[in-house]
């Protein structure tokens, strides 16, 4: 039979109110950290992406210098090994379920890894939360990596001809020019990536991460109640995404704001 929701229930979580404290900080630093791995992995995955390395160009001239139009070797030629490693790395991520990356990294990579016992602020395994935050992190990275390549095209190819004809190096270019007006177009998108990251973090449960959800369960264990437990932990999550999506969406329109003038 179905569990109705009973007020009397409610006090039954209330010694238990510290959890759902402790909860909510895991969750929100672990999506901080997400966040900043899943950037900074999207970026060097992005700039992979758009390289030109190509080790294998000269095979596509033929012994009379002309260009091969066709054949293994012009496919060769056309190789990028960064642009292939970034595009595959890309798309197994994204074409596979978080929870079995999580699985995949906290099983199979950290089981022979020994990571230290301490606690984070007294309550949080770091044996745990770190394999966490590599999984969403670089789960992360693959989706933001999209948003960051598609930021950097974004911008007019003359702004990179400029920079040229001053002298500055195409390390300079994207780092003073393309990168600061790419940020601020996809920042938004960043942002609200940090509010999907909130709402997946609950599945790091699942591999003993105290977040909201793992105070749900000791709840649950606890006193045998799950409709109650499930509903304050589903008003912490609009606690936390619902102003943050405001704030967003705030900055959002001045920043589009100050683009119209």
């Amino acid at each position: 039979m179905g569990q109705f929701i009973k007020l009397s229930n409610f006090s039954k979580i209330v010694p238990y109110a510290q959890l759902f404290k402790q909860g909510m900080i895991v969750t929100v630093l672990l999506s901080v950290f997400t966040v900043l791995i899943g950037f900074c992995l999207a970026l060097i995955l992005a700039l992979m992406r758009m390289s030109n390395v190509r080790p294998f160009r000269f095979l596509g001239l033929d012994k009379d210098g002309h260009q091969r139009e066709r054949g293994f070797l012009a496919f060769l030629s056309r190789f990028n090994p960064l642009d292939f490693i970034a595009t595959a790395y890309v798309e197994i991520l994204r074409s596979t379920p978080v929870i079995v990356q999580i699985f995949i990294i906290y099983y199979g990579v950290f089981s022979v890894i020994d990571l230290p016992g301490f606690k984070l602020f007294g309550f949080i395994k770091f044996s745990r939360f770190f394999p966490g935050v590599v999984a969403l992190g670089m789960n992360s990275g693959a989706y933001l990596c999209e948003i960051i390549r598609a930021g950097i095209q974004s911008i007019d190819g003359g702004q990179t001809e400029a920079a040229r004809s001053l002298g500055l190096s195409q390390t300079q270019n994207l780092r003073y020019v393309i990168l600061p007006q790419a940020l601020k177009n996809i920042l938004p998108a960043i942002a609200n990536e940090f509010v999907v990251i909130i709402k997946e973090s609950a599945i790091t449960y699942t591999i003993g991460v105290q977040d909201i959800m793992s105070a749900v369960n000791a709840v649950k264990g606890a006193t045998f109640v799950i409709i109650e437990p499930l509903l304050v932990a589903t008003a912490i999550y609009f606690c936390l995404c619902f102003p943050t999506s405001k704030i967003i969406a705030y900055f959002e329109r001045r920043m589009s704001r100050g683009d119209k003038r």
